[in-house]
């Protein structure tokens, strides 16, 4: 069970990040992937900088939207060059 919730919360992190990012999604697929790595740059990144949203499914999903937000506007100024 909780790989689908893992899913689920990279599908709306993704989904998130790219709507605010650049104002759409990746589609199914992309927006988890996105999602999910950018839970992984989250769980790297907060704790260090001593940020913490509490636990639930809520803070994950405001976790891995940073992290996914961090990983696409890196992305995005690597493709300005």
């Amino acid at each position: 069970m909780s790989l689908i919730i893992f899913l689920v919360v990279g599908l709306i992190a993704g989904w998130l990040a790219g709507q605010i990012v650049r104002g759409g999604g990746f589609g199914f697929i992309g927006d988890i992937i996105v999602g999910v790595i950018g839970a992984f740059i989250a769980g790297l990144l907060l704790p260090r900088l001593g940020i913490s949203f509490g636990g639930g499914f809520m803070a994950d999903v405001i976790d891995a939207l940073i992290g996914a937000v961090i990983l696409l506007l890196i992305l995005k100024l690597l493709n300005r060059k």
